[in-house]
C-alpha cells in the first residue's frame, strides 16, 4: 500500500513509537492486593520486542544547478511520498534499503540509503534526449524502420519520435479511443505495440507526436468545437477531453512522453477570420495552458512525460504572436518544450542575416538563448532542429548549437530520410 507521510506525522508516529515501547517493557507499576496470601506475587515477565520501530527517510531533491525539484516520486520498499515545491521530501520505512527517485523526463537514480544518514540530498537530471521523427510511412515499413535503428545504433540517436495523430485528425494505429473509431479517425499505419518493443530492446526513449487542434476530421464529427477551417477551438474542453483520451492510450500503450504539435491557435489567414485576435493575449494562453495542465494531470501520474511543440519566433518576442504560446506559462506545465528551430522558416533580416537559413548555428543559438532566460525552472528546453534543405554539415552546425546550449535536440524530416553523416556519434559528442 502507498504512503504519504508528512514530517509532522513522522514525528508524531516516533514519539507514540518510543512510547509505547517504554510502557511494554516497564512491567507493573505496583503489586497487586491480596486477603488470602501474604506472599508477594512474582510479577509477569514480558518479552522483549522484536519489531523495529520504522526509521525516519528525510531529504532533498535537487538539479544539476542544486535547484530544488518540484513533484519527484521518493520510493523506498514500495512506500512513496513526492518532493514538495522547495524539493524536500520525507517519509517512515520500515528498515532501510535502496531510495529511488523517479520524475517523467528525468534520470531515474537509486541509492543505498542506510538509518545512519539523517537527512539525504539527491541529485537528479534532466533526460538528454537526441531524437528524429518516424514518421506514419517509416513506422509502417519493417526495412525501413530497420534502418533508423541501425541509424540509433551507429550515431547518438538515443529517442525515437513517433506520430499516434497527425495533421488533419487521422489517428494512426487501432484506437480503441471510441470517438477516433466512431468519426472515422482511424486509420492503421503500424502497430505501436510492436514497434515499441522494437524500440525499448534498443535502449531508446520513446515519444508520440499528437497533433491536437488541426483536426478537420474531428470537426464533421463535432463541427460545435469548430474555430475556423480545419481548426478545433483550442477552448472547446471536449475537444481537450479527445486528444487527452488518446494521450492517455498512447501512454497505457507504452510511450515515455506524449507530446503535444499544433497546440496554439492558427497561423496565418485562418488566424484572421477565425475571431481568435479579438481575445485578449490572457484569453488565448488560458485555452493552451488550461488544456496542457489538464493533460498533464492525467498523464504525469500514469508515469508519463508531457511536452509541447511551439513557434520558436514567440521565444524572442515579448508577445504570444496571436497563437496563444508564450514560454513562461506554457513551460509550468509541460515537462519539456520543443520549439521548432527552423531557420528557413524566419524572414530575411534576421539577426541581420539577408539569409537566416545560411547561418544554422547562429540562429539556432539564438533561438535557445532566448528560451532559457525564459522557461519555468526545471522545464526541459530541447527544440526540433530542421533536417530538410541543408546540407550535412549544416545539420551537424545546428546540432551543434544544441549541444553547446546543454540540451537535447530532436532532427524533424518529414518523410524521415537521414544521411547517417548528419548525426554525430556518442563518440564525437564526448570528444574533448
Amino acid at each position: 500500500m502507498r504512503t504519504r507521510v508528512s514530517m509532522v506525522a513522522i514525528g508524531l508516529l516516533l514519539v507514540a513509537s518510543c512510547t509505547q515501547v517504554s510502557s511494554e517493557s516497564s512491567g507493573p507499576t505496583s503489586l497487586p492486593s491480596s486477603t488470602t496470601s501474604t506472599s508477594v506475587p512474582t510479577a509477569t515477565t514480558v518479552p522483549p520486542t522484536t519489531t523495529l520501530p520504522p526509521v525516519t527517510v528525510a531529504g532533498r531533491v535537487v538539479g544539476p544547478e542544486n535547484q530544488p525539484v518540484t513533484g519527484a516520486r521518493v520510493e523506498i520498499d514500495g512506500i512513496t511520498t513526492s518532493t514538495g515545491s522547495d524539493g524536500f521530501f520525507g517519509l517512515m520505512a520500515p528498515a532501510p534499503g535502496t531510495l529511488r527517485i523517479s520524475l517523467p523526463g528525468w534520470v531515474t537514480v537509486e541509492i543505498a540509503w542506510n538509518s545512519e544518514t539523517p537527512f539525504t540530498v539527491v541529485e537528479i537530471a534532466p533526460r538528454i534526449v537526441r531524437g528524429i521523427r518516424v514518421g506514419a510511412g517509416a513506422a509502417g515499413d519493417d526495412e525501413f524502420f530497420d534502418r533508423l535503428l541501425l541509424l540509433a545504433d551507429s550515431t547518438a540517436v538515443n529517442a525515437f519520435v513517433f506520430d499516434t495523430k497527425q495533421e488533419g485528425g487521422k489517428v494512426l494505429y487501432e484506437s480503441q479511443v471510441a470517438p477516433a473509431r466512431e468519426s472515422g479517425a482511424v486509420e492503421p499505419w503500424y502497430d505501436p505495440r510492436q514497434r515499441l518493443e522494437q524500440a525499448k530492446v534498443a535502449g531508446l526513449y520513446t515519444i508520440t507526436r499528437i497533433v491536437a487542434f488541426d483536426d478537420s476530421l474531428r470537426i464533421r464529427f463535432r463541427p460545435e468545437e469548430k474555430l475556423a477551417g480545419g481548426w478545433l477551438d483550442p477552448r472547446s474542453e471536449t475537444a481537450w477531453d479527445y486528444n487527452i483520451a488518446l494521450a492517455v492510450e498512447a501512454c497505457e500503450l507504452g510511450f515515455d512522453e506524449i507530446q503535444f504539435d499544433y497546440v496554439r491557435f492558427p497561423a496565418g489567414r485562418t488566424a484572421t477570420i477565425s475571431g481568435q485576435l479579438s481575445l485578449s493575449q490572457a484569453e488565448r494562453v488560458a485555452a493552451i495552458e488550461g488544456f496542457l495542465a489538464q493533460a498533464r494531470e492525467r498523464l504525469r501520474p500514469m508515469g508519463c512525460a508531457v511536452s509541447a511543440d511551439i513557434f520558436a519566433i514567440v521565444l524572442s518576442m515579448d508577445d504570444d504572436q496571436g497563437l496563444g504560446q508564450r514560454p513562461e506559462e506554457l513551460s509550468r506545465q509541460v515537462d519539456a518544450l520543443s520549439p521548432m528551430v527552423y531557420p528557413s522558416h524566419y524572414s530575411p533580416g534576421w539577426l541581420g542575416f539577408s539569409d537566416p537559413n545560411d547561418h544554422p548555428y547562429e540562429v539556432t543559438a539564438a533561438a535557445i538563448d532566448d528560451a532559457l532566460a525564459r522557461l519555468s525552472p526545471g522545464t526541459i528546453l530541447r527544440p526540433w532542429l530542421q533536417a530538410f534543405w541543408w546540407s550535412s554539415s549544416q545539420i551537424r552546425s545546428a546540432i551543434q548549437a544544441a549541444e553547446d546550449g546543454g540540451v537535447g535536440w530532436i532532427l524533424w524530416n518529414v518523410s524521415s530520410n537521414f544521411d547517417p553523416a548528419a548525426i554525430p556519434t556518442d563518440e564525437e559528442l564526448t570528444a574533448p
